[in-house]
């Protein structure tokens, strides 16, 4: 393997230094306590874990009952749920690491049975997500996977809301100790079906161009900024992906614009999910600069990289940082087994989701094989 040198240098991002710049991509696990959906003793045991990334994004996290599309994910709205991932950064800190909460609202990705008293669930525009499911627990108990429902339009008036709900979720973060937050508008969840021209067909001042389509992520982002500081606040964007029926037409455009937009804030970071793996075209080596060109702060991809892809895109200026997913979900120790060169552990689909300790805490470190 090359030198790794880039990967493990210092980085200053927003409010925080990592000490490297190997980061844990968000990956949900639904594994939140219940009732409530707060987190546990389990999830501040598994990321405390992996405190030695250089920083941790946590599983999406929605900001309230109507941002949920799956059952058994954390929120961070009620006082128990804040006081739950309080403990999970403690236990991050006290292992040394670094952590932020990524802030979710799943929009048209539900069901009416994840939803209070069984409304439907909501979006830009009346249009289903087309073969996309979300995960839900069935009247008689049953976990199951089905098929999203049709959702209701958004009025403006809910969208301030919602915006407001945002920021009210980011103070609690605040108030958490988190030491960063991330906006998720990628992945084809709220944010990204408002930037989506399929998913989007309003003629409001939310839709029908493509500065009015960015508009609900852009004032989400001046609210949370404005109630946390923008050096405190990362966005998360998936250009081209086709994940939760959405469409690659004018996607890339759509993110070159978010970007420069993004710029201008100066926020921490953006943090790009390349969509191949969900399907969607890769992205060039010239996207990936023309994103580097658009956005001067931190800039971070994810998607599918090995040490040596990573090391060579932070080298060349491209990426100042590089998030793994399933790699850090198999390897609590990612970094000190890239810089070893050690073998990897294999991830085990069948224990992505749900459960308890088997496929979340239990997978060996270095240190507890002796090697």
């Amino acid at each position: 393997m090359s030198n790794l040198s880039h990967l493990f240098s210092p980085l200053t991002v927003g409010a925080v230094t990592t000490p490297n710049r190997i980061w844990m991509a968000p990956l949900t696990r639904s594994r939140a306590g219940q009732p409530g959906d707060v987190p546990s003793e389990l999830n501040a045991r598994y990321y405390a874990q992996r405190a030695s990334a250089g920083l941790i994004v946590s599983e999406a996290t929605q900001i309230s009952r109507e941002g949920q599309g799956y059952a058994w994910t954390p929120g961070i709205y009620t006082d128990a749920q804040e006081a739950g991932w309080r403990r999970v950064v403690e236990a991050v800190h006290s292992a040394g690491g670094r952590i932020a909460l990524q802030l979710w609202h799943v929009g048209r990705v539900s069901h009416h049975l994840l939803q209070e008293g069984n409304q439907l669930p909501v979006g830009p525009s009346p249009v289903r997500a087309e073969k996309t499911e979300c995960f839900v627990v069935l009247p008689d108990g049953t976990p199951a996977q089905i098929p999203v429902d049709l959702p209701r339009e958004l009025s403006q008036r809910e969208i301030r809301r919602i915006i407001e709900e945002y920021a009210a979720s980011a103070v609690r973060a605040r108030r958490a100790e988190f030491d960063l937050v991330e906006i998720h508008s990628a992945n084809g969840y709220l944010l990204n079906q408002f930037l989506d021209v399929r998913a989007n067909r309003r003629r409001d001042e939310y839709g029908g161009s493509l500065p009015n389509r960015a508009r609900f992520l852009l004032e989400v982002v001046d609210a949370v900024t404005q109630a946390i500081g923008r050096e405190k606040v990362g966005v998360r964007l998936s250009p081209k992906g086709v994940f939760s029926d959405m469409t690659v037409e004018a996607s890339w455009e759509t993110a070159l614009y978010a970007a420069a937009e993004l710029d201008k804030r100066k926020i921490a970071y953006l943090h790009i999910a390349e969509p191949d793996w969900a399907g969607g075209p890769p992205l060039t080596e010239e996207e990936r600069r023309s994103l580097r060109h658009a956005f001067a702060p931190v800039l971070v991809f994810c998607g599918g990289y090995d040490a040596v892809r990573a090391e060579a895109a932070i080298a060349a200026g491209v990426a100042d940082a590089i998030a793994f997913g399933k790699l850090f979900l198999a390897n609590p120790d990612l970094p000190e087994r890239f810089r070893r060169q050690a073998p990897l552990n294999a991830p085990d689909p069948a224990t992505f989701y749900g459960g308890g300790e088997k496929g979340y805490t239990d997978y060996p470190s270095l240190e507890t094989t002796g090697a």
